[in-house]
């Protein structure tokens, strides 16, 4: 891949590649020393905290289905400013039982030198909690409780 690749371009690289799950394709589009970053509130599964350079980006990805059912990210808005690409999106997630809730993401993708150096996954774990412990109410049961109770 050259150096000085687009840097949207990259990213939209990265997106493409989780889709058809091209680990290689993924790895070309990341930093050998990439820092794969993930809320600390995943650490109990093993999938929180930093991970670093590809070999850290392999084993996080092993650890997603011995976690979830399945996993497919969705996004859709991209905005670049300087190094920084921020994807805002939703995942589909899937439970290891089968039950699938849609769930909203940031992604903080730094570049540099066409290639992405951190990527930054943002979301509400107390929801991705729920759903790995098939625990709790869904996403539209939360919501309806809410809606219900401002009304009251």
């Amino acid at each position: 891949m050259p150096r000085h690749t687009d840097n949207l371009e990259v990213i939209h690289a990265a997106y493409r590649a989780f889709r058809t799950r091209d680990l290689e394709a993924l790895l070309e589009a990341l930093d050998p020393e990439i820092e794969w970053v993930h809320p600390l509130g995943m650490a109990e599964f093993g999938l929180g905290g930093t991970k670093s350079g590809h070999a850290g980006v392999k084993q996080f990805l092993a650890r997603v289905p011995l976690v979830l059912g399945g996993m497919r990210l969705e996004p859709q808005e991209f905005i670049e400013s300087g190094d920084r690409v921020v994807v805002f999106g939703v995942r589909q997630v899937t439970s290891v039982t089968g039950h699938t809730e849609t769930l909203d993401f940031i992604h903080s993708w730094t570049l540099r030198d066409g290639r992405a150096v951190r990527m930054e996954d943002v979301f509400d774990t107390v929801l991705f909690h729920r759903l790995i412990r098939a625990e709790g109410p869904t996403v539209d049961e939360l919501v309806d409780d809410l809606v219900a109770s401002a009304a009251a």
